[in-house]
């Protein structure tokens, strides 16, 4: 079998460097060889991906606008982001907790987890609150969620968090599936429509299921109210995962005095949720994406409020902990963000590389010029032997005996694959065999 003139080379020069015999050299190269090879393919494959996938929520509704808002800021660092419609927060955290479902991260209203395995998903805060709107038509205000018994309520499609809050805040008030009152699995866009033309006679509407343009159309429209909670910091007590909000008195239109008094709401956080295995330079990117998007005042948030690391329903992960705590690393914070990644990458691939080669290069001359050593050390020992037994050798049988045992230690010795560096021990080896075997023939003669 040929070898390739560039192995051999290679081959010549490990030996001829450190000292080493051709096994030995042969593993010193396959161990060069497979560190580098595993930190070529661990910098490839630690790569942050350059498309990611969201789920939203319905056509037109603020998670779909919100959505919208980080592709644009995220397109900046050259991350392409994918979105996909949904019906809402419960569909979105059934499609995170989907392994075979291709989906990176999600907006979830905070109560919507139960019977759904959040195990592998991680949280990288809290970005806004989600106020719940109760429209109803009514010639009197209502103060209670129990005067809707035996109405019509358009309470969500299924898969959205506004029907799975809906109908946790009605079985509060004693409203049940299955009895007089008639719940309509209406969306956004339907439910605003339905109380319009008088088919419903209440919509209860949240952001990840209708537009803001659907709100503000019934806030403008006479005949119809917004519920005002005035229990809402009951409710804040018995559901662990509500805030109390309060709209105040005009604040959507002071000119036509809209709303005409300070209404009480209640509303849920949206957590921006990940996949656990989510690559750590996109967790900073797409928090630095929630400051941007979330970070302003609103109606119902001071300005720096959101993004927040405030644990609802899932465990703020260890890499959004640590930019709450100090923002993003020095990389990301002076480089852009392809080359910051890049380099960020050599650090954590390559520099532990270097540590691994030199102790392995190390280890691996001092343990074959140990094993040459210790062959060198055998054989003394047997000569110092044989030389002891010398001595005491009286009969012609024993000096042949002897005679005999270091042929076969010569033999032994001859075959030996030393380095050059251990030529003057080999050779010194060699010289005391022969000096024994001239002071044992001379011993056979004088006798």
């Amino acid at each position: 079998m040929t070898r390739s003139p560039g192995l051999t080379w290679v081959l010549a020069v490990f030996k001829e460097t450190f000292g080493l015999g051709r096994a030995a050299a042969i593993s010193a190269i396959l161990l060069v060889g497979s560190v580098i090879i595993f930190a070529v393919f661990w910098f490839f494959h630690s790569a942050p991906p350059s498309t990611i996938t969201i789920t939203s929520g319905p056509e037109g509704s603020s998670f779909q606008a919100t959505a919208e808002k980080y592709r644009k800021i995220l397109a900046r660092s050259g991350v392409k982001l994918n979105i996909l419609s949904s019906e809402g927060s419960l569909e979105n955290l059934k499609r995170l907790g989907d392994a075979s479902f291709r989906v990176d991260i999600g907006f979830v209203q905070g109560g919507v987890t139960n019977g759904v395995n959040t195990d592998k998903l991680v949280s990288l805060g809290s970005v806004a609150y989600e106020p719940l709107l109760v429209f109803y038509r009514s010639p009197e205000p209502m103060n209670l969620l129990s005067e809707l018994n035996g109405k019509r309520l358009a309470i969500g499609p299924a898969g959205s968090g506004t029907r799975t809050l809906a109908l946790a805040l009605l079985e509060a008030n004693g409203i049940e599936p299955g009895g007089a009152t008639v719940l309509l699995d209406l969306d956004g866009e339907g439910a605003t429509k339905a109380l319009l033309e008088t088919n419903v006679d209440a919509v209860f509407l949240m952001g990840d299921s209708a537009s803001s343009q659907n709100m503000r159309t019934l806030l403008r429209t006479p005949e119809i109210r917004l519920f005002n909670f005035t229990q809402a910091d009951g409710y804040t007590r018995r559901i662990h995962y509500l805030n109390k909000l309060e709209l105040p008195k005009g604040s959507i239109d002071f000119g036509k005095d809209i709303p005409a008094q300070d209404v009480y709401l209640i509303a849920p956080t949206v957590e921006l949720i990940a996949r656990a295995n989510l690559h750590p330079a996109l967790s900073d990117l797409l928090l630095e994406a929630a400051h941007v998007v979330h970070g302003g005042a609103t109606l119902f948030q001071r300005r720096g409020e959101f993004p927040a690391p405030l644990e609802v329903d899932f465990h703020i992960s260890a890499e959004a902990r640590r930019y709450y705590a100090s923002g993003k690393s020095f990389l990301y914070r002076s480089l852009p963000f392809w080359l910051a990644s890049r380099v960020n990458r050599i650090l954590v691939v390559f520099v532990p590389m270097i540590f691994v080669l030199i102790p392995g290069l190390r280890f691996i001359p001092t343990a074959y010029r140990w094993r040459i050593k210790l062959r060198l050390y055998r054989s003394y020992r047997a000569l110092l032997a044989l030389e002891r037994e010398m001595v005491a050798a009286s009969t012609p049988e024993k000096r042949e005996e002897l005679l005999n045992r270091l042929e076969r230690i010569e033999k032994a010795v001859n075959k030996m694959k030393v380095p050059a560096s251990f030529a003057d021990q080999f050779y010194g080896l060699r010289g005391d065999i022969a000096f024994v075997r001239d002071k044992l023939v001379g011993s056979a003669q004088s006798h």
